[in-house]
């Protein structure tokens, strides 16, 4: 089967497409145990634990602009670009003593979030043309308008929850 110009240029749009079509994958996040050892031992208190992850960002393609029936500039001029994330898993946990009883019932108290999907899009801005399309009472003209701006909301989408445990 031979390949002509026209068919590799077809095959390279096509590809092309699908990658800009495609939303952003939430990346994982990278763990990091937070050293609190030297407070230990410099103070001598039990210090707590945190482990936490460091998000990692992923930006999807831009949404293309879409042309509407009657206005002459494509919607949204500015595209809105999305941006996916994972929030990893973070636990803060600390030595509680029991004050009023025997040192053997001291417990441990921790809060911990599990990891979720953050989802944001970035604003995009709106402009209206100056003018109309032509007019058949104008003479074929265009008629002059108001110039409109405005900016589309940003938007942010997730669920992030926290536990809370004292054994």
């Amino acid at each position: 089967m031979k390949m002509t110009a026209r068919g590799s240029i077809a095959a390279l749009m096509t590809c092309m497409a699908a990658a800009g079509a495609a939303t952003p994958a939430a990346a994982g996040s990278v763990p990091v145990g937070v050293p609190l050892d030297a407070v230990k031992t410099t103070l001598g208190v039990d210090t707590p634990r945190l482990a936490t992850g460091v998000p990692i960002p992923v930006v999807g393609a831009p949404e293309a602009p879409r042309q509407h029936t009657g206005d002459m500039l494509p919607t949204p001029l500015l595209p809105v670009v999305p941006i996916g994330t994972e929030l990893g898993d973070t636990l803060v946990s600390s030595p509680v003593p029991n004050l009023l009883g025997p040192k053997e019932t001291d417990g441990e108290g921790s809060l911990g979030a599990p990891a979720t999907t953050m989802r944001a899009r970035t604003p995009g801005a709106v402009v209206g043309s100056p003018l109309t399309m032509p007019n058949a009472a104008n003479f074929g003209l265009p008629d002059v308008t108001a110039p409109e701006l405005g900016l589309t909301t940003p938007e942010l989408t997730g669920a992030p929850a926290a536990l809370l445990g004292l054994r």
